[in-house]
């Protein structure tokens, strides 16, 4: 961060953690002045995501897993200058061409690229990768997407990015390196049946107008 030209704001949100997650960031904050800390007894990715997304200043607003699977220093391909061809929102994708996967076990791809066909099938299409946990949002856009998003699980990027499609919004897909990392607290079975009920919530949400 110290290392960039533009002003930068970095926001931990906590997902109602049970560790001592609250007290490592807290910490972190009082030592980097362009770190804030929010807990709001959130639950749910999709709404410690929304949470923090509303409650950012910046003209570019990037969402993060704390796990750091993609290197933090690829943020700035989704920036300008790097990023140079103007967009709405952009994702990173494990699928693009020049993408790079580290350490993925095959079933947990395969369960990806299964999950992707569906989220195609009855949601976003041509995208290659919705799941990814890295995406840049242009402020406005971001003001105008996130109120709508009712998902507060897993898919909520299926979500957001069903409504960006809906609207019309440009979207592009940057292809990032991906390190599996192996405490990742998704359960394949549960969390995928989990996913798949909420994507058909969702093509039902925009059959009904919900997104309009």
């Amino acid at each position: 961060m110290e290392a960039q030209d533009f002003p930068i704001e970095v926001l931990i949100v906590n997902n109602n953690s049970k560790d001592n997650t609250q007290a490592i960031a807290e910490a972190a904050a009082r030592e980097h002045p362009y770190i804030r800390v929010m807990f709001e007894g959130v639950q749910g990715k999709g709404a410690a995501v929304k949470s923090g997304m509303l409650a950012a200043r910046g003209e570019y607003l990037f969402i993060c897993d704390a796990d750091l699977s993609m290197p933090i220093e690829e943020v700035l391909k989704f920036l300008p200058p790097r990023l140079a061809e103007p967009y709405d929102i952009a994702i990173g994708s494990r699928e693009a061409p020049g993408s790079q996967r580290i350490g993925e076990p095959e079933i947990r791809h395969i369960m990806g690229r299964v999950f992707n066909f569906i989220v195609q099938v009855l949601a976003v299409r041509g995208l290659s990768d919705t799941q990814c946990g890295f995406k840049c949002f242009r402020r406005e856009v971001a003001q105008q997407i996130f109120p709508r998003q009712t998902i507060n699980g897993w898919s909520f990027d299926v979500e957001l990015l069903y409504i960006a499609q809906r609207h019309r919004l440009h979207i592009v897909e940057v292809p990032i390196t991906w390190i599996y990392k192996e405490h990742s607290k998704i359960n394949p079975i549960r969390d995928s049946i989990a996913m798949v009920l909420e994507t058909l919530k969702i093509r039902r949400n925009g059959q009904q107008g919900l997104y309009d």
